[in-house]
């Protein structure tokens, strides 16, 4: 996981917890992004993939990407699968 300096300060004051899936887009379901929070999608259940200086969740039936982005965006965090925007 490679996480900016803002998004692990961002995690951290939310609870030090993030929750990361894929979400289709509205127009194009063949193209996934990530969506990361700090409360879990009630519809899923997630398992902890990381635990460094904060703990990270994924769906269990989701594989895990080689490298894990985070950015902060304002006051949000941004996950980016091996650096891309989209799953793939």
């Amino acid at each position: 996981m490679i996480s900016s300096v803002e998004a692990a300060a961002l995690v951290k004051a939310r609870g030090g917890r993030l929750y990361v899936w894929a979400e289709s887009s509205r127009c194009c379901r063949s193209v996934q992004h990530l969506r990361a929070s700090a409360e879990p999608m009630s519809s899923r259940e997630f398992e902890r993939v990381h635990g460094g200086e904060f703990e990270i969740y994924f769906p269990i039936e989701v594989r895990l990407p080689g490298e894990l982005h985070l950015d902060a965006r304002g006051n949000r965090v941004d996950a980016y699968w091996d650096g891309c925007a989209w799953v793939t």
